[in-house]
């Protein structure tokens, strides 16, 4: 299957960006007659044939719609501190795309070593993941936030915060209810601070653990990730 991101996509005829075009023509040598498809990043999955490809912008007509294609029981969001070295939380966004997440907010806390990201180029990432995995529903990906909003803002679900503490403290696996929506949060590699723990409690976040080992930010967030994906398989 060669799969296109088309966010504005309706039934009929559709016009394929220039980036997208160019890869359709160019790189997969794509020709008029061939069926692809295409998807709007909420569930839509759309069959269409290729009707003009020696334009700039491909034409193609739709031939078929299957909503909420690879719909899951469950939303995650992931609220996960941006690291210092950026490549490695551009890792962490396509890996949890192609896995299964439908929110990530960079959080920032006290103890983070990076404060500004790029957004734009993380929903690029996220959308090249989606095309490469398959996917039908594209994540959000919001704005930096500051722990001490986030933790203000109304979650509907379970909602955990996974920290390495020294005395004994249950697992994710253990918490967390299979079909149920989930917030998680991931701290920084110097983690949560006392303040922002006790915040999280009072906000009934509770406190959940990835395994004995010390997990780097992006690994912390991608296990949490496939945890919640794996117990609802």
């Amino acid at each position: 299957m060669n799969l296109f991101y088309a966010p504005d996509i309706i039934s009929g005829f559709y016009l394929l960006n220039e980036e997208e075009s160019k890869h359709c023509r160019l790189v997969l040598r794509l020709k008029n007659g061939d069926i692809i498809h295409l998807t709007d990043g909420k569930g839509n999955l759309y069959e269409a044939r290729i009707a003009d490809s020696h334009g700039k912008k491909v034409s193609v007509e739709v031939i078929s719609l299957q909503e909420s294609y690879g719909k899951r029981n469950y939303q995650l969001h992931l609220a996960v501190a941006p690291t210092k070295n950026i490549e490695r939380f551009e890792w962490f966004i396509e890996k949890a795309t192609e896995i299964g997440v439908d929110e990530i907010t960079p959080l920032i806390c006290k103890h983070s070593e990076r404060r500004q990201v790029r957004t734009d180029r993380l929903v690029k990432i996220a959308t090249s993941a989606l095309k490469q995995s398959l996917k039908a529903y594209h994540p959000v990906i919001n704005e930096s936030c500051e722990f001490s909003r986030f933790i203000r803002e109304p979650r509907q679900g379970q909602l955990f915060i996974a920290h390495q503490q020294e005395h004994d403290i249950k697992y994710l696996k253990e918490c967390y209810k299979p079909g149920s929506d989930v917030t998680i949060m991931i701290g920084p590699e110097g983690d949560f601070n006392e303040a922002e723990l006790e915040l999280a409690a009072k906000a009934d976040y509770n406190c959940v653990s990835l395994g004995s080992s010390r997990l780097r930010t992006e690994t912390a967030a991608l296990a949490s990730c496939h945890t919640v994906f794996l117990l609802n398989s």
